[in-house]
């Protein structure tokens, strides 16, 4: 199974020295992604709107190897405050629909203070069998 690194030119892939996104066989690996716009490098101070962002990044990274937000098998969301974990759920419930992940919510520090959601993702290309029970 071949190991392929797919990074996106973030500044902080440079500094730190990570890929964005993974893809090993069918299985593709998101980085814990932030809510920066990575075009204009802003961040808004409302963890809704953090939460959007992260989504759009990672939808972005996902079709760059052609794979979805439904093809996801496992999230996990890193928040700086649990108590902001529920303002976010409409925006992740709409984001991954009829096909919700496996998840798991952790808090924990941030790189840096302006950061309040973190989101790690994994998916499985190419599972045209998705059953729901």
């Amino acid at each position: 199974m071949a190991i392929q690194r797919h990074p996106k030119g973030s500044v902080f892939e440079e500094q730190i020295g990570y890929a964005r996104l993974v893809t090993a066989g069918p299985f593709v690996f998101v980085s814990g992604t932030t809510g920066y716009n990575y075009d204009t490098m802003e961040i808004s101070e409302d963890v809704v709107a953090q939460a959007r962002q992260c989504i759009k990044n990672i939808r972005a990274a996902l079709h760059s190897v052609d794979a979805d937000l439904s093809d996801a098998v496992r999230v996990n969301y890193y928040l700086r405050h649990t108590e902001e974990f529920e303002s976010c759920w409409p925006v992740l419930s709409e984001a991954f629909g009829a096909h919700p992940p496996a998840a798991t919510m952790i808090e924990a520090n941030m790189a840096t203070p302006e950061m309040l959601i973190e989101i790690e993702l994994t998916a499985m290309r190419g599972n045209l069998a998705q059953t729901d029970a």
